[in-house]
């Protein structure tokens, strides 16, 4: 007989006074059982492998999205002029012509060109204050599929380790300061950029999910506003300083004021990229947590808009006017973020003074202009 069998009917020769139905619940609690535990061990035994699947044995070979773009030419730059590559490794740094990254087959293609063991998510649909607000729909879909895409084919393919970049503008509007990365879901982001703001929202959501269901060792950064070299310079949808450094060079040229859109006082904490770029190879190193890390210079380094343009004035040679219309939006006012947890990690750390920062710039921008992003 089988096991189950003889047990029941060791029991029911003990106690020969049971309903023959109370042994057929008895077989089913006892299989219900075995099979319950089977599932359990194939499960802990899933996640293990999962969960340890980061102790990389050989190099890394290491696959960036959005590779061509500001973040990723800085990370190029700190990984192959400054001996950010260790030996054996390999770097591969996409762009839009790679693979389009919406379309899950291209993107599930590319990853099985490169077989990455890492990969640093950068790219994104992005732009400035004004489109996001003209399109704050098309931001949220088009984030959404490009990080799916990105995280889910990691995920079925084995990849160590994501580290994703966010973005300070996903913190809540109506919030208390400074920001940490604790207070990410706390409330709803400013009105001018939500549909981006909450795609990368989502970002955290899934490393948490991948984390818990599968031990999948997916994370994030959150960089404060980057600027530098290869940045979109473009005067209607480029960052701000880039934006407005392309603008007074403009105006320098041709002798006409530079007009600053709002009033000049929003404030915010500047990073050069070089310096993102160091500390994102660290991250992909050395940081363990799922818990996505913001990444900035410090509190006391915040400045206005005003203050930056008269420093990229200063750093252009610019003579003439600058004048603010008052009469277009500032956007959110301060998301003045803490870096107390880089700190912990990297207490000595040195960033890169903004006007030294916006100087070398705005030099490369002027060496380069006929072929930079205006």
């Amino acid at each position: 007989m089988q096991e189950g069998g003889t047990i029941v009917t060791l029991i029911h020769l003990r106690r020969p006074n049971y309903p023959p139905h109370f042994y057929c619940k008895l077989n089913e609690f006892v299989f219900k059982g075995r099979l319950r535990l089977l599932y359990m061990l194939t499960r802990s035994y899933q996640w293990f492998v999962s969960a340890h699947s980061y102790i990389n044995t050989g190099p890394m070979r290491v696959l960036v999205t959005g590779g061509s773009g500001l973040v990723g030419k800085a990370i190029e730059h700190v990984v192959l002029q400054e001996g950010g590559k260790l030996e054996g490794e390999e770097w591969i740094f996409l762009s839009t012509k790679d693979a389009d990254l919406l379309d899950v087959g291209q993107t599930r293609a590319v990853f099985e060109k490169y077989r990455p063991t890492h990969v640093i998510h950068l790219a994104a649909k992005v732009g400035g204050l004004f489109l996001h607000m003209k399109e704050n729909m098309h931001f949220l879909r088009d984030n959404l599929r490009i990080n799916d895409n990105v995280l889910q084919t990691a995920h079925e393919m084995g990849v160590t380790k994501v580290l994703s970049c966010l973005s300070s503008c996903i913190f809540p509007d109506k919030t208390t300061y400074p920001i940490d990365e604790t207070m990410i879901h706390n409330g709803q982001p400013h009105d001018s950029n939500f549909g981006y703001s909450y795609a990368k929202r989502m970002i955290d959501v899934q490393n948490r999910a991948y984390f818990q269901q599968f031990g999948r060792r997916y994370t994030a950064i959150i960089p404060t506003n980057v600027f530098g070299p290869y940045d979109n310079f473009n005067i209607e949808n480029g960052h701000v300083l880039s934006a407005l450094m392309n603008k007074t060079y403009k105006a320098k040229t041709e002798g006409t004021p530079v007009t600053v859109c709002g009033t000049g006082a929003p404030r915010r904490q500047f990073i050069y990229s070089l310096d993102l770029g160091r500390l994102i190879v660290w991250v992909l190193r050395e940081y363990e947590e799922i818990a996505p890390i913001i990444l900035s210079v410090n509190e006391e380094d915040e400045v206005s808009i005003k203050e930056a343009v008269e420093m990229i004035a200063d750093a252009l040679d610019f003579k003439g006017k600058i004048q603010f219309d008052t009469t277009l939006p500032d956007g959110q006012m301060k998301k003045t973020a803490s870096n107390a947890k880089l700190r912990r990690y990297l207490p000595n750390f040195t960033f890169t003074p903004l006007q030294e920062a916006i100087k070398k710039t705005c030099d490369w921008f002027v060496a380069n202009y006929d072929t930079a992003r205006t």
